[in-house]
């Protein structure tokens, strides 16, 4: 993060701003939801994939001649890149494959789970402990995703099982994250990007249309330019305000996605995915409040008698 971060620095804003800046950056992750599913619609996923991650790599072209040959040859951990790699490639065509199928607010319900996967494999995975408050959130979470999935005979639908796989892939990606932290993001997010760049070409000849129009092919590729801002812009907030203070904001992903759905595709969201999805986030607030606590009572010097 730290490289992209550093090339938005010229936004000379100060820190008070950085609330802001996430949530600018929360609007263009959005917006980029939104294109995708409107694109997908007319065009095969592979397809979407290769031109989306190829304009990104265009836009990361700079940071990468910078940075040189060496971050990318002397990676850490070489195994767990891999592992990286196709989690997030994997998420990445779970999450456009749902949205062919499912309204946007649905698809970002389950994907808002993440970080409730994440702390409940933490004991398992990292090592972490996890007292009974915590898991009492996780449970209220894992409630809401069933909730939201709206339990029925038709409750396990092939899109709404792959949204539950992608959300899956998407914290396994974020917990691989945790053990990369050497790693710089300007690596890290080649190595994601290009990997999905090289799945769509694999499978983009077998799904090709011809691009209908101009306008069509301009929304391909600023899929890609619009999702490597809204990374920058979230990194940039990150380096603006403490994470307390701006990381909560990416709960407003769901207001958005509620609002583009309805305004471009017609989806009124169903009770259950809103009860859902209020469980969800009151889970991930407490599971986020609760070890930043934890982590400002580790990191206090003890008191000398």
């Amino acid at each position: 993060m730290t490289k992209i971060a550093s090339a938005t620095a010229g936004f000379g804003v100060s820190s008070a701003a950085g609330p802001l800046v996430m949530l600018l950056g929360m609007l263009l992750f959005a917006l980029n939801d939104a294109m995708g599913k409107w694109l997908v619609s007319s065009y095969g996923l592979g397809q979407v994939i290769l031109i989306r991650s190829v304009a990104a790599l265009i836009i990361l072209s700079p940071l990468l001649w910078k940075a040189g040959l060496a971050p990318i040859v002397n990676a850490e951990r070489k195994g767990m890149q891999l592992a990286r790699v196709l989690f997030s490639t994997g998420e990445v065509f779970c999450f456009y494959y749902a949205v062919m199928y499912l309204p946007l607010a649905d698809v970002m319900t389950f994907w808002l789970a993440a970080p409730i996967y994440v702390a409940a494999l933490s004991p398992l995975l990292l090592g972490e402990r996890v007292g009974w408050r915590r898991w009492t959130a996780i449970a209220i979470g894992f409630v809401g995703v069933i909730i939201a999935l709206e339990p029925s005979s038709a409750m396990f639908t092939l899109p709404a099982i792959i949204s539950i796989i992608g959300s899956a892939a998407f914290a396994f990606m974020m917990i691989s994250g945790r053990f990369l932290r050497g790693t710089p993001d300007t690596t890290l997010v080649l190595f994601q990007t290009g990997a999905a760049g090289v799945a769509g070409l694999i499978f983009a000849p077998f799904d090709w249309s011809p691009i209908q129009s101009q306008t069509d092919l301009l929304l391909l590729g600023l899929l890609g330019v619009v999702a490597m801002s809204a990374h920058m812009l979230v990194n940039r907030a990150l380096k603006m305000s403490d994470a307390a203070t701006v990381a909560p904001l990416q709960y407003t992903l769901l207001l958005y996605a509620v609002i583009f759905g309805w305004m471009f595709f017609g989806d009124v969201p169903r009770l259950t995915i809103m009860v859902g999805a209020a469980l969800i986030i009151a889970s991930g607030l407490f599971i986020f409040i609760r070890e930043q606590m934890l982590k400002k009572k580790q990191d206090r010097p003890m008191e000398v008698p």
